[in-house]
This record gives C-alpha cells, sequence and structure tokens, in this order.
C-alpha cells in the first residue's frame, strides 16, 4: 500500500500485478509508454499524455507533466507510513543538536561517551521498545557533549537523550 500526496489531496493506492486501486477503486485505465519517460494514458474514454519529469528517489517527489499541466506528487511506502504511525517520521529534519527519545521504551545500550566526535549516521544508543531493539543513529557530524539518560532507564517519548 502507498499513501500519494498531489497539493492538498492525499489517496491510498494499492498495486498488484493485475490493477491498481486507488481509495478502493479500481482503476480500468490502459497506460503504454510512447517514448521514455513519455506515457498516453486512457481513462474515463479520455486520453492523457503523462511525461515524467523527475524522480527524486531520496524525498519520494515525482514531477510529471498531465497534459503539459505540472504536477507534483509525493509517495510514502508502507514503511515511510509505518515510520510515522509509530511517530518516527521527523528523524531526518532532526538537527544534530540533540536526539530525542522517538517511542517510550528503555535504554539498552549507549554506544558514545562524552567528548566522542561522531558522524552521521553512527550508531549512538539503542531503545528497546514494543520487543524491539531500535538503533538510534547520529543525525549529523558532531561531538557528544552531554548523556542525559543511563543504560536501563525508562524514557518517553521526545525526551532528550544526547546532546551534541
Amino acid at each position: 500500500m502507498y499513501s500519494v500526496s498531489i497539493k492538498n489531496s492525499v489517496f491510498e493506492v494499492e498495486k498488484s500485478k493485475e490493477t491498481v486501486a486507488v481509495n478502493g477503486n479500481i482503476l480500468d485505465w490502459d497506460i503504454s509508454e510512447i517514448r521514455a519517460g513519455h506515457y498516453h494514458v486512457l481513462y474515463n474514454s479520455q486520453s492523457f499524455n503523462l511525461e515524467l519529469v523527475s524522480l527524486d528517489a531520496e524525498t519520494k517527489t515525482v514531477k510529471l507533466k498531465l497534459n503539459n499541466k505540472l504536477c507534483e506528487v509525493t509517495i510514502k511506502d508502507k514503511f515511510d507510513l509505518l515510520l510515522e504511525k509509530l511517530g518516527m517520521n521527523n528523524l531526518k529534519s532532526q538537527t544534530a543538536k540533540e536526539i530525542k527519545a522517538p517511542m517510550p521504551g528503555l535504554i539498552f545500550d549507549i554506544k558514545v561517551k562524552e567528548g566522542d566526535e561522531v558522524k552521521k549516521g553512527d550508531a549512538v544508543l539503542i531503545l528497546e521498545a514494543m520487543k524491539m531493539e531500535n538503533i538510534l543513529k547520529s543525525p549529523g557530524d558532531g561531538t557528544v557533549k552531554a548523556i542525559k539518560i543511563k543504560k536501563g532507564q525508562s524514557v518517553e517519548k521526545n525526551q532528550v537523550l544526547i546532546q551534541f
């Protein structure tokens, strides 16, 4: 399942080998590639020209031209939706000033100490939550200034764990 956002509208999209359903309604359409990045679409007895302008895999954003009108589409896959549901969807936007608990849990292990230099993506601690060990990584390069928790300590969502 996918969540697709176009302007201020959000659609649930499910795709199988044979069909595509939008908000539970199966699309009865015909799509054929004319040339690389250019498609012809028949839907509800209407003809559309579709062009793939750009694709940004990191932000999962697609720019399309539908009958020469530019449209930006943002796609969330099942993993993005799960992270959002768990409240962990804002990890990319955090600065390297601090790491907060993405959910309530128990500090299983701390991989750094005060004064350590860390690079973006380095594992800094392990948070046990919902019977799973979650490795929290540094959101950026920096030096660990303060560790606000101890191994075995229970933490609440958004509690500051480490400061840079």
